[in-house]
């Protein structure tokens, strides 16, 4: 019997047919239904997401302050059984980096959602084993860093970060998912960053959009932003 070419290899086996073109949707399932799985394996009912800059060094003020943002929460959050706040990051280097390390100083897990580049993105060291998805696209990324997210913590970034922010700026504003505490880290880095008052000026945004965000300099008084979010029902007055 001659040996059997691809056409004979089961569905889910053949590499080659799983990425030709018209089985994106097959895909595009597929990253959406292993991470969900993955994480309801480990009891991961919530987390808490942290963005910023994949270029900020080690041992920087910014990098030290996603470091200890991420012990605070670590440390108050995870009960083996039921595990809250899980720290998510884009599990790359910098601030996301400095996230995942936090959460590995006081032996708490983490996630990471990594991402397929052009140029080589491995995934840091501080992610938990298990925990650390690597995709194909950037839509059922994002969709993964919200759908458990209860905060959002933006350290100064580029694109990806402002990006990243503004798709969940957005999706707040338009009611598309629950309010959640969305925190600017580094007050004086965003407000050089971003114009919000020209938005509000120029009748791009209404004011009370602002309210979608608070500022912050310091890992405390995030969580305590955060914590007082969810205790009281909002931002405090």
């Amino acid at each position: 019997m001659a040996e059997p070419d691809d056409s004979y290899l089961k569905a889910f086996e053949d590499v080659a047919f799983l990425n030709r073109e018209e089985l994106r949707p097959v895909r595009l399932q597929l990253e959406l239904l292993k991470p969900e799985i993955i994480q309801n394996e480990h009891q991961i009912h919530s987390t808490i997401v942290v963005f910023g800059s994949a270029r900020t060094a080690p041992l920087t003020p910014y990098y030290e302050e996603a470091r200890e943002f991420a012990r605070i929460v670590s440390s108050t959050c995870q009960l083996k059984e039921r595990r809250e706040y899980v720290i998510v990051t884009g599990g790359g280097p910098g601030i996301m980096e400095a996230a995942n390390r936090g959460a590995h100083d006081v032996n708490a897990i983490s996630i990471g959602l990594n991402i397929t580049l052009p140029f080589e993105q491995l995934p840091n060291p501080y992610v938990t084993p298990g925990l650390c998805f690597q995709f194909r696209y950037f839509a059922i990324r994002k969709m993964h860093f919200l759908m458990r997210a209860k905060a959002l913590v933006a350290f100064p970034g580029g694109f990806g970060t402002l990006d990243e922010l503004f798709e969940t700026l957005t999706l707040v504003q338009t009611r598309k998912v629950e309010a959640l505490p969305i925190i600017l880290f580094g007050r004086s880095f965003w407000e050089k960053a971003i114009s919000w008052d020209l938005l509000v000026e120029q009748g791009m945004i209404a004011p009370g959009d602002k309210g979608l965000f608070r500022y912050a300099d310091r890992a405390r008084d995030a969580w305590d932003l955060i914590s007082h979010f969810h205790q009281k029902g909002g931002w405090p007055s």
